[in-house]
C-alpha cells in the first residue's frame, strides 16, 4: 500500500462487495472526514455513487476506495477493517495520523494538522 492510499483488510473488503452486490448501488467505498464531535473529526464511510474532480480513487483488496483531496491528508496510510463484537458489528479505523481520540471514541484529532503543512 502507498503511503497516500487506504487498504482494506480482507473482511472489510468482503463486507463491501458483499454490500454492493445486494444493493446495487455505487461504484465502490467512498471514505472521508468531517468536521464535528469532541475530538475535531470524524469518519464518514458510504457507497461511492461518482469520482469527482477533487477525488482520488485507487483499488485495494478489490474494492474501489474514492476519496476526496481534503479527507486523503487525514486518512493517509490508514488501514480499514470490519469487526464483529458480540451484536455489535461495523468499521474500524487504524489510522496512523490520530492523535487523539473522544471518549465515545466517535471522534479523533490530529496534533500536525496536515491542513497547515501548505
Amino acid at each position: 500500500m502507498s503511503n497516500n492510499q487506504i487498504a482494506l483488510t480482507d473482511r472489510a473488503a468482503e463486507h463491501v462487495r458483499n454490500y454492493l452486490t445486494k444493493t446495487a448501488e455505487g461504484l465502490g467505498l467512498r471514505v472521508g472526514v468531517k468536521p464535528t464531535g469532541c475530538s475535531g473529526y470524524q469518519y464518514i464511510v458510504e457507497a461511492a455513487q461518482a469520482v469527482n474532480e477533487q477525488d482520488t480513487s485507487f483499488e485495494t483488496n478489490g474494492v474501489t476506495v474514492v476519496i476526496d483531496e481534503h479527507s486523503l491528508r487525514y486518512l493517509a496510510g490508514t488501514e480499514l477493517d470490519f469487526v464483529k463484537e458480540g451484536l455489535n458489528e461495523g468499521f474500524r479505523f487504524h489510522n496512523p495520523n490520530v492523535s487523539e481520540t473522544c471518549g465515545c471514541g466517535e471522534s479523533f484529532s490530529i496534533t500536525d494538522n496536515p491542513a497547515n503543512q501548505e
